[in-house]
């Protein structure tokens, strides 16, 4: 039997281990359910009509299989860090450090992407900002506005996240509970099978939706007993938001019928106008926007500080390192954050950057999918029985077939992203070999 790193160990030792089953569910349940499930209903039935939710199924299947894996490895690895640890350990630095690349890039992407679904919220409640130069004043106003909240200090970034998790939760809710009661059976007949190629892309952009539950992981030395409370945390948690998923697309699906697909901007606003009016359609426009701003709040505050990390272990320019000299906050790492995502914002839709952000973050899930592998083979494990059961072996592998399957789905201008991070992330590692970087 094999076992983890002394040093780290001793490093993660000094964490109290306070978290449960119940607030790991909630934690993950909380990254997932984002901004994108405002939006991608639309995605879904334009796409697939009224065949819309076996794209949720075909997902739900996927993680099942992905979320196995990290709770196989995860009942493991017990180090702060979630799939990096996983990488890191089972592969080396060099794959570790690649890792932590993708983590970032799928960061970048995604909060570019949920920023300009934010812009369009904004637009359905205020149409006369809508255009070119109101997409660019709301674009520089989130970014600059956020970026000058989290260098003035840490608890004022948090402030601005933490109302997020109710205001987003209670619209969804109320559509789901009251929508079930109006909905229109014609608009939910089972249209036929979708082909494979539309069902693959659709998937492809769906998993936007399912996405998170990498980054709740990230604690991973703080949970309580993480052999049996990762498992049982992951799986409650994706039960519990494929469910609430599903009732979604189908009230969504239920209330709009056709019109479902055109409604490109707000279009849980636009079902939730039809049973509940006007009142209706400010909730859920007012729940979208705040979620939409909540995971860009969140996300400035913490995506940042892989770059004064990068920086501060000389993979990157020091400069990243600079600390503000009266707040004391990562100033440089984040201004440079916001800019790159405003500047991604610039340049692409929802849709496009959503796409490579999944691509992004499937190539991640491919490595600790293939990390799950190695570690049971090694049998790394902790203090605690690791999590298993008669076939597991079998499941990253699966797993790792499944997600192969989603990419063939991308084109190779949305792999352009990931191979420039491959390749520059490759040099800076090779450079950082060559000229190692002396403390002190």
């Amino acid at each position: 039997m094999a076992e983890l790193p002394a040093s780290s160990q001793r490093v993660d030792e000094q964490l109290l281990r306070a978290i449960g089953v119940l607030g790991l569910t909630a934690n993950i349940v909380n990254t997932t359910v984002g901004a994108s499930i405002f939006k991608l209903p639309a995605d879904m039935a334009k796409q697939l009509g009224a065949a819309a939710p076996l794209a949720f199924v075909v997902c739900a299947i996927a993680m099942a299989f992905f979320v196995t894996s990290f709770a196989l490895a995860g009942s493991r690895v017990s180090l702060t860090g979630g799939l990096y640890a996983y990488a890191e350990l089972a592969f080396g630095r060099y794959v570790g450090f690649i890792t932590g690349l993708f983590f970032y890039t799928t960061a970048v992407l995604s909060v570019a992407a949920v920023v300009n679904f934010f812009a369009g919220t904004v637009f359905a409640l205020i149409p006369s900002l809508a255009g070119t130069w109101g997409h660019f004043a709301v674009l520089l106003v989130v970014y600059a506005g956020l970026a000058a909240i989290n260098v003035r200090g840490v608890r004022a970034g948090t402030g601005a996240v933490g109302v997020v998790t109710i205001a987003k939760l209670v619209p969804l809710l109320i559509l789901v509970f009251v929508g079930v009661f109006f909905l229109h059976p014609p608009y939910l007949s089972w249209p036929g099978w979708p082909g494979a190629s539309s069902l693959g892309h659709s998937v492809l952009l769906l998993l936007f939706a399912f996405f998170g539950i990498e980054v709740a992981l990230i604690p991973s030395g703080e949970v309580k007993n993480p052999a049996r409370t990762v498992p049982r945390a992951i799986y409650l948690a994706l039960a519990i938001t494929t469910v609430l998923y599903l009732l979604i697309q189908l009230v969504a699906q239920g209330s709009l019928g056709p019109r479902l697909g055109q409604e490109t901007n707000a279009p849980l606003a636009a079902a939730a106008a039809t049973f509940l009016g006007h009142a209706g359609q400010l909730l859920l426009l007012g729940g979208a926007t705040i979620s939409g701003f909540g995971f860009i709040a969140s996300d400035i505050l913490s995506s940042p500080r892989i770059l004064f990390a990068l920086g501060r272990d000389g993979i990157l320019p020091r400069a990243l390192t600079h600390v503000h000299p009266r707040y004391r906050t990562p100033d440089v790492a984040i201004i440079v954050y916001a800019t790159l995502a405003f500047l991604f914002s610039l340049s692409s839709t929802f849709e496009a950057l959503a796409v490579m952000a999944n691509v992004a973050a499937l190539l991640l899930y491919l490595v600790c999918c293939a990390a799950a592998f190695v570690l049971m083979r090694r049998d790394i494990q902790t203090d605690a029985p690791p999590f298993d059961f008669p076939g597991a072996k079998i499941v990253p592998l699966i797993s790792i077939v499944l997600i192969l399957w989603i990419l063939a789905q991308a084109t190779a201008h949305e792999f352009k992203i990931a191979g420039a991070v491959f390749l520059v992330g490759t040099i800076l590692y090779l450079i950082r070999l060559a000229f190692p970087v002396r403390n002190g």
